[in-house]
């Protein structure tokens, strides 16, 4: 018999960083657009728009957090971290969505906890029909767990999905003992982003 497990959700990232992302993107190409017409004189404005919006991508872009049905992965900007759903005991948003294994905890970049003035704007709404998990005992909520934060909204999307794939009976916990997370750096996009950004210095020193 055949478990249907629940589809999995787009990739989280904030909304901010898409803004920030996409502004860093124009300012690296405005910068190496007006270069161009400077001939041999505006070419360090080639390596310095490159490192821009790489940077943008790097930093704003490139952090995700990511649903699967087998495993919640956190693009961290240096490390990806995969958790299997078998591996996950905890979910906290104190000041990130940070996911709780038996063998540690790991904070996510792209949901980060918001500050008292985003919890002073939030409404009812953000704060009533959220997973189940999201609350406390008493029924309390963690400011860090309001739809309208980052880590609220991440931490929401990790739960449903979670809660679903339980309810499916799709999480095997007898492969609690053999099935761990892993961690990769990401050794691409760091070379690429430290190339430019030290081409961009060379060229801009001289």
């Amino acid at each position: 018999m055949s478990i249907d497990a629940p589809s999995p959700p787009r990739p989280f990232r904030p909304r901010t960083s898409v803004f920030l992302a996409i502004i860093s993107w124009l300012i690296g190409l405005a910068i190496i657009v007006f270069s161009l017409p400077a001939g041999a004189a505006g070419l360090a404005g080639i390596p310095l728009g490159l490192a821009i919006a790489c940077l943008g991508y790097w930093l704003f872009w490139f952090p995700t957090v990511r649903v699967d049905d087998d495993a919640v992965t956190l693009v961290n900007p240096v490390v990806t971290v995969r958790i299997p759903w078998v591996a996950l005991i905890n979910v906290d948003t104190k000041f990130a969505l940070t996911l709780f294994t038996p063998s540690g905890k790991y904070a996510a970049w792209a949901a980060p906890a918001q500050g008292a003035l985003g919890t002073f704007r939030a409404s009812t709404h953000d704060a009533t029909d959220l997973p189940r998990s999201s609350y406390g005992r008493n029924g309390g909520l963690r400011p860090g767990d309001l739809k309208n934060s980052d880590s609220g909204a991440a931490a929401a999307l990790v739960r449903t999905h979670w809660a679903a794939l339980v309810e499916a009976g799709a999480i095997d916990v007898d492969q609690l003992s053999t099935v761990k997370e892993t961690q990769r750096v990401n050794w691409l996009v760091l070379s690429v982003t430290l190339v430019l950004v030290i081409a961009a210095m060379a060229v801009l020193s001289v």
